[in-house]
């Protein structure tokens, strides 16, 4: 049984290691480089509250009331959701001795969902294959979802060392 510490520590841990790839984006934007534009993203789920899953273009959806605010909320839900993976595969002992392998392996693997389930829904195709560079756009996801777990790594290290 999971207690309520345990979970204020993955909550600690979503949090930490989602603000890693909130920094992760802001510096491949400054560099240039297209990022998730969380807007997107709360108009998807705003859009899954009155219903409909799927859109020919999310860009081209109707906005919906607050957008940024719910893409901001949902990034950070999914993150704490995500920090909870890494307790699921090596149990509730990982909080107190993290390993960066479990912690790698839950950032890469959660990739799965905007390749499969996010960017479909929003008109992107199965794994960007309706953007103009499907491959580029994978790859930088994986690439962030690595930094994830860097940041799951690193967060867990740090709450577990504060814990102590």
């Amino acid at each position: 049984m999971t207690s309520l510490a345990d979970i204020l520590k993955i909550i600690l841990i979503g949090c930490g290691a989602t603000l890693l790839m909130d920094i992760w984006l802001m510096f491949l934007k400054r560099l240039g480089v297209q990022t998730l534009n969380f807007a997107f993203i709360g108009r998807w789920v705003g859009h899954l509250f009155r219903g409909r899953v799927a859109h020919a273009s999310i860009a081209r959806a109707a906005p919906v009331a607050h957008e940024t605010r719910l893409g901001w909320l949902t990034h950070y839900a999914v993150g704490i959701a995500f920090a909870g993976l890494p307790v699921g595969l090596a149990g509730r002992a990982w909080l107190n001795a993290p390993s960066p392998g479990v912690a790698l392996l839950t950032g890469i693997a959660t990739v799965v969902f905007p390749l499969l389930v996010m960017q479909p829904a929003m008109g992107l195709g199965f794994a960007a294959a309706k953007t103009p560079a499907p491959l580029h756009n994978c790859l930088r996801s994986l690439a962030n979802h690595g930094v994830f777990g860097l940041g799951l790594f690193l967060s867990a290290s740090v709450v577990a060392w504060i814990s102590r």
